[in-house]
């Protein structure tokens, strides 16, 4: 048994050699303590090559990488819809799972996945980073410990960083990606800071105000969805794919005896005075705004995996969360408030 700082190694395979990808790569090799890169899979064989190569890694195809006896966990990073098969394939091949989010685009492929995990008794960690930075997690601390009260009113913020020359890549811009891959965030976000309570009730308006000229071809760029609990609390959750001033993550919730907020806007505390009024940088992406978050969830699975413990958030978190995001898109579809019953 290798070990790693005093820790037992444990050895990754990772499929998805995009941005994403690239990203946890560095992260496995470098930051995580205890972790080791050992391969790389991607369709594209060359970018799978490339990144495995800045690692000394292996480049495989996805089968072999799940067949390799020497990796003990899986991180996958591909495309969205890619997600659920890879959790069960994964699972089937006895491999620890660490998937970005979302784990599904639907309840039926990710009612499988999980299906498939519990067969075969592998932890299976979903990649809702939030709640690994260190300001939600306070925030989550703050409201479990009565700190304001009843929540009441919640918010959930996400504006991915925009161009003065508009959204470039508009056209590649899958339908509905507004709800299950950006606004999931938020959702999972709601409902883990507003724990015990259950969503009742849905509603969205939605459109294509960045780049309209997308629009019949299913773009949805700036969304509004109002959550309505069983607690009473009222949430918002929005989105738009172009912020000019940057990369723009934020939550508050207000209740009975006060608020609490996390997220911000800022790179660094400086501010520069001058003729003008006030300079401030601000964050330009979400590897800058969480980048601690984004190694402390991989820290945690490594634990789960190495001490055999159930890691979280798990799959039955990520089907709360994807439960929101259909009814989001069912009442924009049918212009209505939608129940949470309708989705079982």
């Amino acid at each position: 048994m290798r070990t790693d700082h005093g820790l037992q190694v444990v050895r990754f395979g990772l499929i998805g050699a995009g941005r994403i990808g690239a990203m946890h790569a560095r992260n496995i090799a470098r930051r995580v303590p205890g972790a080791e890169l050992m391969a790389v899979a991607d369709p594209r064989e060359e970018a799978a090559r490339a990144l495995a190569a800045q690692y000394d890694a292996k480049a495989l195809d996805v089968d072999d990488l799940l067949k390799d006896p020497e990796i003990d966990a899986v991180a996958i990073t591909a495309i969205a819809a890619a997600h659920s098969e890879l959790i069960v394939k994964a699972a089937q091949a006895g491999k620890a799972i660490f998937s970005e989010k979302p784990a599904s685009l639907d309840l039926e492929e990710i009612d499988r996945a999980i299906a498939a995990v519990k067969q075969a008794e592998v932890p299976l960690q979903i990649g809702f980073n939030r709640r690994f930075a260190k300001d939600f997690a306070q925030a989550k601390k703050v409201i479990a410990e009565g700190g304001i009260g009843t929540p009441q009113l919640m918010r959930s913020i996400t504006r991915d960083p925009g161009w003065p020359a508009g959204l470039s890549n508009a056209a590649g811009v899958r339908p509905w990606t507004i709800f299950r891959e950006t606004l999931i965030h938020d959702f999972d976000a709601l409902l883990w800071l507003n724990e015990g309570a259950e969503p009742v009730e849905v509603y969205t308006k939605a459109d294509a105000l960045v780049a309209p000229q997308y629009k019949k071809d299913g773009l949805l760029d700036t969304a509004v969805v109002m959550i309505t609990f069983d607690n009473g609390a009222i949430a918002t959750a929005e989105a738009n794919f172009s912020a000019l001033y940057g990369y723009d993550v934020r939550a508050e919730v207000f209740g009975s005896k006060g608020m609490v907020t996390a997220g911000r806007h800022a790179s660094s505390p400086l501010v520069h005075y001058n003729a003008e009024g006030l300079q401030q940088q601000t964050l330009r992406s979400d590897e800058e705004m969480f980048a601690d978050a984004y190694t402390e969830e991989l820290i945690e699975f490594a634990a789960a995996v190495r001490n055999k413990t159930t890691p979280s958030p798990g799959g039955e978190v990520a089907r709360r969360a994807l439960r929101v995001a259909l009814a989001a898109m069912k009442s924009h579809e049918e212009s209505r408030p939608v129940q949470l019953k309708e989705f079982a």
